[in-house]
């Protein structure tokens, strides 16, 4: 058996230990982009090497493989590459403001690091921060939101309750913070953090409140029961970035020029959206949103090789702000 080949089969045992119904044939088919005969091979392999594999079927047919012993899999300890992963996803999330999950993601890296022997510990832990440091991570410069860890560790245990929270906020037209009882079911990371949320005590809409403005938060011991056909994703795809307004939602369509519709066609401007290839080259790219600020904060970097078709605000919007001086594409 090759290297690599001995890799993956170690890679499927993890897979078949680690998932509550094991995995099917086409788990195997999807993770490895393997054919269903190759699949076949491996699962055969499976067997060879771990005879206490355990077949069984879910609702018909299909095959499933559950490993229940993992004395074998836990030899093998965390490899190099799994702790640079697990150490980018920390510093992505303190970075973005989530620093509930920066905490959580750091003290499961901690727990692993833990059950290595020292020396490998220190080799593993010096090896991954090289590798941070080559990939430009160690230190990633740049404007980000400030927001207070304090805050956003009492909203995230509130989302588990959940629990409702007492906030002190400044609205826009606020003169000063007011306190409000609130149900939070999310935050929305991006140029500002907003925490989704809603006023029992007021009425069912869901709303936006920015995390820069909330002064205190405090959990209460009052439990609720959320709105099961709230989504958070369909929730934030009513918006470009993280701001939503009702009134400016609409229809949006840009149009790309030819040298700038292959970088274009890279981007997902938004969840639903849309692509066209004209003839001539150019790209067009529709999706319905709302958050105009933002969209033209975003278009200002493309220069003068993209056109507002939709909506005419917006078209206003960057009108005059386009130029041909910025000759870099995002």
């Amino acid at each position: 058996m090759s290297y690599r080949k001995a890799q993956e089969l170690l890679r499927l045992a993890d897979m078949c230990a680690a998932r509550h119904r094991g995995v099917c044939l086409q788990d195997i088919v999807i993770a490895f982009e393997v054919n269903q005969r190759t699949a076949q091979r491996m699962v055969q392999a499976l067997k060879d090497v771990f005879p206490t594999l355990a077949a069984h079927t879910y609702g018909g047919r299909q095959h499933w493989w559950k490993l229940r012993d993992i004395a074998l899999i836990s030899m093998q300890g965390i490899y190099d590459d799994e702790l640079v992963a697990l150490e980018m996803s920390t510093r992505r999330a303190a970075r973005d403001g989530a620093h509930a999950q920066a905490e959580l993601l750091q003290g499961l890296r901690e727990r692993f690091v833990a059950t290595l022997p020292a020396a490998t510990a220190r080799r593993a832990e010096v090896d991954a921060e090289a590798v941070l440091e080559a990939q430009g991570y160690a230190c990633r410069p740049g404007p980000k939101v400030k927001t207070s860890p304090k805050f956003t560790s009492v909203i995230a245990a509130a989302l588990k309750g959940p629990s409702r929270v007492t906030i002190s906020y400044q609205g826009e037209h606020d003169p000063a913070p007011r306190e409000r009882i609130v149900e939070p079911y999310g935050m929305l990371l991006g140029t500002r953090h907003y925490l989704v949320a809603r006023g029992p005590h007021k009425d069912d809409q869901f709303r936006r409140f920015r995390m820069d403005r909330i002064s205190t938060a405090e959990a209460t011991p009052d439990w609720f029961v959320k709105d099961e056909g709230f989504d958070l994703e369909t929730y934030a795809a009513q918006a470009f970035g993280s701001f939503h307004m009702d009134a400016e939602y609409s229809r949006v369509v840009w149009r790309f020029d030819p040298e700038a519709a292959v970088t274009a066609r890279e981007f997902e401007f938004h969840p639903k959206q849309k692509m066209i290839d004209e003839e001539d080259g150019r790209l067009i790219v529709s999706f319905d949103a709302s958050g105009l600020v933002e969209m033209a904060w975003h278009l200002y970097k493309w220069g003068d090789a993209v056109e507002v078709i939709e909506p005419p605000a917006l078209r206003e919007m960057v009108a005059g702000w386009q130029n041909n001086r910025i000759s870099v594409l995002p």
